[in-house]
């Protein structure tokens, strides 16, 4: 299993999804089954099966455009779980009708397809609510302690608060060196670590989480290492931070972490098929989109004077400048008054430029930018000379993101939403280090794969 997929999706998450894949496959061959015969169903067995694969790719796909395996704040199986997978499989049905024109062979009966439909709503709803059970309940969760107080143990403890299908129970904190500033919300505070054999909880014990703000003097070095060798999982707690939440906990990294933690390595196979990767998807994405492209340079055109492409200083791999190809979605004296940060609602955007914004269809003269190899599908968005110096004096390892090509989508676009001030450059700045150090080319395809989500729905857009 990829290394990202084990930190970031948890085997339960996993288990969820393929759970719930068995279930549609299973409901469609049960119901071909009851409807066919024995006789007639084994010997057709290969086509059932693929019909029913098909039909379960497409459905997942649905559900995930329509966010119904974001699962973190624990919905409940109400009506308003039931409307949005209706709404999912109708577009599920919309795709495999233009599958079954193209593929007749794939065409399963009308009686078998919306009876396995009806029943597959039902199952699903039932899945999902035994799911949240077990979340609510926190069963098959690691349990953890964090030894800490400080920023570091409260942001933790509030991202795992705000992810209800992170698999971990917090059990208790163990005081740092200082009083915790943050709410307990009903979770017990230990004095030390010899504590927790008074502990009624203590066997259930797997990990301790060391979120230490400030580790000299503090840290309960014997403790540690005694718990270490009782086979317990010791684990510091930005790398904790890290594989929970998908981002770096920039403010509390030391250079020491960052120099000695495994990751920020590309190696050159897979530098070489991510360029593989983008010469491939350049060419189609250009294809595809001819039309559009060329109906909106008209429009651009017939709207507003000026150019139709908007060239852009922007810095680049190892901080080398070039310029960024985008069609102009502003007025052509947007900046007379110098660079600013884009806002929400900008008045210097046009009426055909807010468009194109929100479908993202002023990026794909980017497209030229990664033909020649200044820009990746997938990396850190470029930045501005003017506001990477600013970004630079007030931001901690804010030149590192330079370290990898940009990209037209990344980490940080698909995880954080649009953002135009320095907190959110640092916020940004979190998810890209996420990135660089954990880069691949399994990475990049999910990456992809949630851009297309996020424009067919305009999130993250201005």
């Amino acid at each position: 299993m990829p290394t990202f997929l084990n930190k970031y999706y948890p085997v339960r998450k996993i288990l969820f999804f393929l759970g719930e894949s068995l279930l549609i496959f299973t409901t469609f061959l049960c119901v071909t089954l009851a409807a066919t015969g024995w006789r007639i169903f084994v010997l057709d067995l290969l086509q059932v099966s693929i019909r029913a694969t098909v039909v379960t790719i497409i459905f997942q796909i649905t559900l995930y455009l329509f966010d119904l395996y974001d699962l973190k704040k624990t919905p409940e199986a109400t009506a308003d779980t039931a409307v949005r997978m209706v709404q999912s499989f109708g577009v599920g049905c919309v795709i495999l009708g233009l599958i079954y024109y193209l593929l007749p062979s794939l065409i399963i009966s009308t009686k078998i397809f919306w009876w396995a439909y009806v029943i597959v709503c039902g199952v699903l709803l039932a899945w999902r609510a035994l799911y949240y059970i077990i979340l609510k309940n926190k069963y098959f969760t690691k349990e953890i302690v964090i030894v800490g107080t400080g920023e570091m143990a409260a942001k933790i403890h509030q991202e795992m608060c705000a992810d209800q299908e992170c698999g971990f129970n917090l059990l208790a904190f163990v005081l740092g060196s200082r009083q915790p500033s943050f709410q307990l919300e009903g979770i017990p505070l230990l004095p030390d670590l010899a504590a927790l054999e008074q502990q009624q909880f203590a066997h259930r014990i797997k990990h301790i989480v060391v979120a230490l703000d400030n580790r000299r003097g503090t840290m309960p070095i014997p403790e540690l290492l005694e718990h270490k060798l009782q086979q317990m999982g010791i684990e510091d707690g930005i790398a904790f931070y890290e594989g929970l939440t998908g981002k770096l906990l920039v403010e509390n990294v030391n250079p020491a972490w960052l120099i000695f933690s495994d990751g920020f390595a590309c190696g050159w196979l897979t530098a070489l098929l991510k360029r593989l990767m983008d010469i491939t998807m350049a060419i189609l994405v250009l294809v595809c989109s001819l039309p559009f492209c060329l109906l909106t340079a008209l429009l651009i055109k017939l709207e507003s004077p000026g150019p139709i492409f908007y060239r852009q200083e922007r810095v680049g791999l190892r901080g080398r400048n070039f310029q960024v190809i985008k069609f102009r979605s502003m007025r052509n004296d947007a900046e007379k008054n110098g660079a600013v940060w884009a806002s929400k609602d900008d008045a210097r955007v046009t009426r055909v430029g807010g468009f194109i914004r929100k479908v993202r269809i002023d990026e794909i003269p980017q497209i030229w930018n990664v033909i020649k190899g200044e820009m990746s599908f997938v990396g850190p968005r470029p930045e501005r000379p003017v506001f990477v110096e600013q970004l630079l004096r007030s931001i901690p390892y804010y030149s590192l993101r330079h370290f990898a090509k940009p990209g037209l989508t990344g980490w940080a676009q698909v995880c954080y939403p649009y953002g135009a001030s320095e907190l959110d450059a640092l916020r940004k700045l979190e998810y890209d280090l996420y990135y660089i150090k954990n880069q691949s080319i399994f990475l990049d395809l999910l990456i992809i794969f949630r851009t297309v989500k996020t424009v067919l729905f305009r999130k993250g857009s201005r």
